[in-house]
């Protein structure tokens, strides 16, 4: 197993690619490095005006849908989306550096056609949900 973060991001990639190259993703290398909080890779799947924007760290961790204007980080996407609350895999928790990936492929594949190949209009009402949400205050977002 690679232990350099650009590395494990590579071997991510053999778990994602296939499932966002059928919807006409492609994969851009982004920034790689050490940072203050140790060393990173980094990347984003393109598709026309969608952008699957994803980290590696210590495990996967940013994950970002962007679709023209508006963008989503996956918890708020899974919490709005019919029946995956609860049933979305990512993120887990694992030793196995590969799991993020296999979890987040499941994710999209079962419930983020909206930001695969949906309309712009039904992604951008979870996008809206999620901003509301995080406008209520605490004790609030518990209903």
């Amino acid at each position: 197993m690679a232990t350099k973060p650009s590395e494990i991001l590579r071997e991510g990639r053999v778990v994602l690619d296939p499932l966002l190259g059928k919807y006409g993703f492609s994969f851009v290398q982004g920034p790689a490095g050490s940072g203050s909080g140790g060393p990173y890779a980094s990347g984003v799947y393109r598709n026309g005006e969608r952008t699957l924007e994803i980290s590696y760290r210590f495990s996967l961790g940013l994950v970002t849908y962007h679709f023209r204007e508006i963008s989503i980080d996956h918890e708020s996407y899974m919490r709005f989306v019919p029946g995956a609350k609860g049933h979305h895999r990512y993120p887990g928790f694992s030793d196995d550096p590969l799991s993020g990936f296999r979890d987040l492929a499941y994710d999209l594949e079962n419930f983020a056609t909206s930001f695969l190949n949906g309309e712009f209009a039904e992604f951008s009402q979870f996008v809206t949900a999620a901003q509301n949400w995080k406008k209520l205050p605490g004790l609030a977002k518990l209903s």
